[in-house]
This record gives structure tokens, sequence and C-alpha cells, in this order.
């Protein structure tokens, strides 16, 4: 295959968009001639490298070709049409057919893309240009483009610019509405979304995207999933941030305090003073049946443990059910009536 573009950028085959990105930035800041004035030449070769490798692997065009060809496909020398099987497919660019000219962009292009800096360094064309008596990476900044401020190393071995980098777009907030049967059990919410993105040219155009987000059981409401840059690409601004807010529908029997659920039951005086049982459906679907034989005065409460909210870090364990009660007193009562309580309550 000639040069081994993955393994340049330090990515698998099957890397994403997002995993080449951020094998470039790590990568073009780490050979930046200009970061290495103690082996120029060996960083230039590298550099020019990368960029490469990161065009190539990021244009699917370029990269089917390299996948299926190799570098010689990608320098024109692709078979002809009658040299391959069925269903194998040729790209073809002018007149030649099944030929494709590439021809590498300047690394600096690439560069000023992702940093925002404007071809800062002259000579460094496509390939074979740069170099000619020893000027081809001269810096047009006194004492280097970089001093070393211009660097923050981070934990994750990613190498941020600290200052001159691209503005990043606010977050991009929405609520997630969920039902509480679907905390309490767990769901998977696909997301339709439209956004702009850019060509390497700065072109943009729409695309159609679906998020997956899987909502784990007991979540409380507030709870953020972030989908890191997918809001609309645009030149010198780091796409913003997708942030999706879950959200609790109101529900017609259980409100949620906590990791807790709580119901109100209306019972008559009557109710309250002989007894009551409690018939109620949970969020999963079981018939639960309590039976309360204390009096039931109007603070009352019946705590029945472990039939609450899945804890959000241990979904084993869950919270309480807390039953109230509405006691419905009667608005007027005969002489009689009010006799007969009096004569009850004093036994």
């Amino acid at each position: 295959m000639g040069v081994d573009y993955y393994k340049i950028l330090q990515v698998d085959k099957s890397a994403k968009d997002d995993d080449l990105k951020k094998a470039y930035r790590k990568l073009a800041m780490k050979w930046h001639p200009d970061k290495n004035p103690n082996n120029k030449k060996e960083a230039e070769a590298k550099f020019k490298q990368i960029s490469e490798a990161y065009e190539v692997l990021s244009d699917p065009q370029k990269k089917a070709i390299y996948d299926q060809y190799g570098e010689e496909g990608l320098k024109g020398q692709v078979p002809p049409p009658d040299a391959g099987g069925a269903g194998t497919t040729y790209f073809s660019t002018g007149d030649v057919p099944g030929s494709f000219r590439f021809n590498p962009r300047n690394a600096d292009d690439i560069f000023a893309e992702f940093f925002g800096f404007s071809s800062p360094f002259g000579g460094m064309g496509g390939r074979g240009g740069g170099g000619g008596g020893g000027g081809g990476m001269r810096s047009r900044f006194p004492g280097g483009m970089f001093g070393d401020d211009m660097f923050a190393s981070f934990g994750d071995g990613t190498v941020h610019m600290s200052q001159g980098a691209p503005r990043k777009a606010p977050p991009i907030e929405n609520k997630l509405p969920c039902t509480l049967e679907e905390i309490y059990r767990g769901t998977t919410k696909k997301m339709n979304i439209s956004r702009e993105i850019a060509d390497a040219s700065g072109k943009t155009m729409p695309v159609e995207e679906i998020l997956t987000i899987n909502v784990k059981p007991g979540w409380k409401k507030g709870t953020k999933i972030t989908f890191p840059e997918k809001g609309n690409e645009q030149p010198n601004l780091t796409p913003a941030d997708l942030v999706f807010i879950i959200d609790e529908k109101p529900h017609g029997v259980f409100t949620r305090d906590g990791n807790d659920l709580v119901v109100t039951q209306k019972i008559s005086l009557a109710e309250a003073l002989t007894g009551y049982t409690v018939h109620l459906t949970t969020l999963d679907g079981r018939n639960l049946t309590i039976p309360i034989s204390n009096v039931i005065h109007p603070s009352y409460e019946e705590v029945v443990t472990r039939e609450g909210m899945p804890l959000p870090k241990d979904p084993s364990k869950k919270g309480n059910l807390r039953i109230k009660f509405n006691i419905k007193f009667p608005t007027r009562l005969t002489d009689e009536q009010k006799a007969g309580i009096k004569k009850l309550l004093a036994a």
C-alpha cells in the first residue's frame, strides 16, 4: 500500500470523523516545525505527512480509493475498468476513465482551518513543494509562530491553543420529555437532528443525523446528555455541543420526590376510622394491595419500602412508595348521627 495513512495518524480503519480530527489536532501540534526548532527537517516531513493523511482519510472519496488501491490509486494508477470484477467501483476525473489524481493541499491551509491562523508559513505547497534553499518553512512571525504560552497540555495527551484558537459556539440545549414509566424502566430515544456541515473549502451543506439517547432507570429531571460539537459547522468557530435535558411529564397517579414515589388516596371519614385497603398499579405494571388497619389521621403516611424509583447509581435498589390520604369529612350530620358517634367514641 506504500504510505500507511492510518499508522501516520495513529488511528484504526474504523475511525470516525471526530477520531480523525482529534488525532490530527494532537499530532499537528506535536510536529509543527515552529515547535521543533532542533529537528526542524524531520518535523517538516512529519507535519506534511500528518496533513496528507488527514486529508485523505477525512474525505470519503479519497479514503475509498486509498482503502482499495493504496497510494498508487491516489496518484492515478487505478486499474482500468476491464481489470476489475463485477461490482468494482472506479472513480474518474477528466477524460481518462478510472483515473483519480490526488494533489495534496498545503499543510498550512489544513492547519489554519483547525486553529484559526491564516497560512502563517510560506513555501510548503503540494507534493514536492517547500524546502528550496532551506527557506521553505520560515515563519512570518518574529521568533516563530508559537511561544511557550501558546500551548496548554492536558492529561489526556491532547494539546489545546490558549490563544488564537477558534471560538466555540455556546451549547444548544433542548428538553427531553420522558414519562415516569420510561424513567422507571429506562428507555432509548432516537432524535432526528438537522445540522450544517462544512467541507474543506468552508462550503456548508445541510445533513440529517439520528442521535441515540439511552435513558437510564432512575435518571432525575435535569440530567444532561451531551453530544460534543453536533451544532452547525462554521468557519473559525468550533461547533456547539448539543445538550438534551431530561424532563418529567406529569403522571396521573404518582409524583416523584427524589427517589421516592408519592401517591394521594381520597377516602371517607368512615374508611379513615375503620380501615382501608389501597390498590395500586405500579409503574412497571404490577398490582399492589396494601391493607391499612391503623386509624388514618389527616397527616398519616403509609410507607412501602423499595417500591419507589430505581436509584440512578444502582438501579437494583429503589426508593420508597409513600401513600398520603385526603380524608373527606361529611358536610353535615343529623342529631341522630351525632348522638351515635358520641356513643361509639365514648366507649
